[in-house]
Order: structure tokens, then sequence, then C-alpha cells
């Protein structure tokens, strides 16, 4: 009788607890859409990605154009021009390659400017999320954006205007 008891003791015991949690959501893209700070981020990093892109891609324009003039003119030429043709091409495409990565590879320029830019303002959004949780209690806050694992959520739990509000905003 005693281990029956004390069973529906720790059974109720169990679901209070899992009862008496907070969870709670935001949005993060709609967050960061409203600072303005962010938006001036995003844009200069917009205009560096173009500008870096539109110098990659003159540089591989430049390799088509060579390679065509080396396709129609290779019947006139010996096997030691073509070569070299065959070499400079090759050479000017891992150039092209070796920009292409500097600029956007995983340590690139824009990785680091991104983090430059963008990183303290997500710290912040972060540490406002933070200090709501631990004021408001709450055990659990999700992130809406780019997730389709929360198939509904009830508006009254959306904490992202809060977290506006927190950043000043």
């Amino acid at each position: 009788m005693k281990k029956i008891t004390l069973l529906i003791l720790a059974l109720f015991a169990t679901m209070q607890f899992g009862i008496s949690q907070k969870y709670a959501y935001v949005d993060s893209e709609y967050i960061l859409s409203n600072i303005p700070a962010y938006r001036s981020a995003q844009d200069q990093l917009d205009e560096m990605a173009e500008e870096w892109e539109n110098e990659i891609d003159q540089m591989y324009g430049q390799i088509e154009e060579m390679y065509r003039n080396f396709q129609s003119e290779r019947v006139l030429m010996s096997d030691e021009m073509r070569k070299k043709r065959e070499e400079e091409i090759m050479n000017l495409e891992a150039e092209a390659k070796k920009l292409q990565h500097k600029y956007f590879g995983p340590e690139g320029e824009m990785y680091q400017k991104q983090e430059e830019l963008i990183g303290p303002i997500q710290d912040q959004v972060y540490n406002a999320i933070e200090e709501i949780a631990e004021e408001g209690d709450y055990a659990v806050i999700f992130d809406m954006a780019d997730s389709a694992t929360l198939l509904y959520t009830n508006p009254q739990y959306d904490l992202s205007d809060e977290v506006l509000g927190k950043l000043g905003y």
C-alpha cells in the first residue's frame, strides 16, 4: 500500500512539475527587421556582396572570352602556344576561385564583416530574450524564424514585441 501511495505521489509531483513550466516563443526575423541598425548592416553587407560578385563575374567573363578565342584560334596554334594559352586560362580560373573563396569562403571577408556588423546586434537580442526568460520564469523560449517544427502557436505567448521593447524599439 505504501508503494502504491508513493508511486501516486511521485506521478502527481511529476505531472505538476511538467504542467508548471512556462513556454513562449519569439520571431527573431521580425525582431531583427524592426531594428534599424540591423537593416543598415544588412544593406551594407548586401552592397559589399554585390560588388564582390560583380568582380568575380567579370573575371569569369574574361575567362569565357579567353576560352572562346582559344577555341577559334586553336587550329592555327603550335602545341607550345596551345599549352601556354590553356595554362593562362587555367591560372585565371584558379585566381577567380581563390578570390571567390577569399570573399565568400567559410572564414572569408563576408563572414568576418557579418560577424563584425550583425554579431553585436544578435548578442543584444539574445541577452534581451534571456532577461525576459529569467524575469518571466520561462523554461523554454522557441524561435519561430525559419522553423516548421511548431505547427500551432497561440499569439499570447509571442514575446517578440516584448523583446523589441526591452531593446528600446
